[in-house]
């Protein structure tokens, strides 16, 4: 898979590695919202987003509304926008999802990013008023999709086929144990059968006798309702019950949780382990496009 990254070749990366490896870099910035677009990449199409966004927050301003403050932490695990003073998270986009950053070549406020949503599977197109710092976010945004590639590729892209494997192995576990349980009624249903039809056959026979009826090999039919009421005690007790198997905790074959590339909380991915090693190959794979453009194209637009 080669790496479809494009940025402004006259630039350099504004952070060390370990800044957005290890923690993340905060942004202030006022949030003109989102919306919907058609394509992941395109200077008209972003310009056409930032457009309709500032004429909403217009007629918001005329009646009295202020443009929310967030705050971006931008990190090799996404972009997060929050609010500034509870810290809660209104969206969190992951740096593959992202598939264009542009920021404003003229007023070095605004800048926007494409991400694709991660639910409903429509690119959305997010558009920021930052306090002249636009192409330095837009920067770190790129340096972070960077550094998340490679680290993707040395945790987890180079183990898609072994994680292949493993999550074959693990469905077919689930199958195994599946039929497992479904042999164990069946078996349980025949003695059932057989346990009526010995009831029956000596009731037929008016045979009377004090001892409880055996099977064909003399035993006594093992019965789930009675087994714990037929043990004998001691000392007047009841033995113990048998602790019964939870099935809540859910690990691989090896006892592992479910595999995780970017060794985040279990929670972050889905438990289709494939199918998220897919995605992420396919979001890097479109990489992302950086651009410095021009958004302001009549005075309306020049102010938010």
């Amino acid at each position: 898979m080669n790496r479809a990254f494009s940025r402004k070749k006259d630039k350099t990366w504004m952070h060390t590695p370990e800044a957005l490896s290890k923690h993340y870099i905060p942004y202030n910035a006022k949030f003109l919202g989102s919306t919907e677009v058609e394509q992941p990449k395109g200077t008209e199409v972003v310009r056409d987003a930032v457009r309709k966004l500032k004429f909403a927050r217009h007629i918001k301003k005329s009646e009295g509304q202020k443009i929310p403050k967030v705050e971006l932490q931008i990190s090799i695990y996404g972009v997060k926008i929050l609010e500034p003073k509870t810290k809660e998270v209104q969206h969190n986009c992951q740096l593959h999802r992202i598939s264009f950053c542009a920021d404003d070549k003229t007023d070095k406020r605004i800048f926007t990013f494409i991400c694709k949503d991660s639910e409903s599977n429509k690119h959305l197109c997010y558009v920021f008023d930052s306090e002249k710092c636009a192409e330095e976010i837009t920067l770190t945004i790129g340096q972070a999709f960077d550094l998340a590639y490679r680290k993707f590729l040395e945790s987890g892209g180079k183990d898609v086929e072994t994680r292949k494997q493993i999550a074959g192995l693990q469905k077919r576990i689930q199958d195994l144990e599946t039929e497992n349980m479904e042999l164990k009624n069946k078996v349980q249903d025949l003695e059932n059968q057989l346990r009526i039809t010995q009831v029956s056959t000596s009731t037929a026979g008016n045979v009377m006798t004090s001892s409880p009826s055996t099977d064909i090999f003399d035993m006594i039919p093992f019965s789930p309702v009675s087994h714990q009421s037929s043990m004998p005690t001691r000392n007047g007790t009841q033995p113990p019950p048998v602790p019964s198997r939870s099935s809540e905790i859910k690990r691989d074959l090896f006892g592992a949780e479910p595999f995780d590339p970017f060794n985040c909380g279990a929670g972050d991915f889905p438990p289709d382990i494939q199918s998220k090693l897919d995605e992420m190959q396919e979001g890097f794979k479109m990489g992302l496009t950086l651009e410095g453009t021009v958004f302001c194209l009549d005075p309306l637009d020049s102010r938010c």
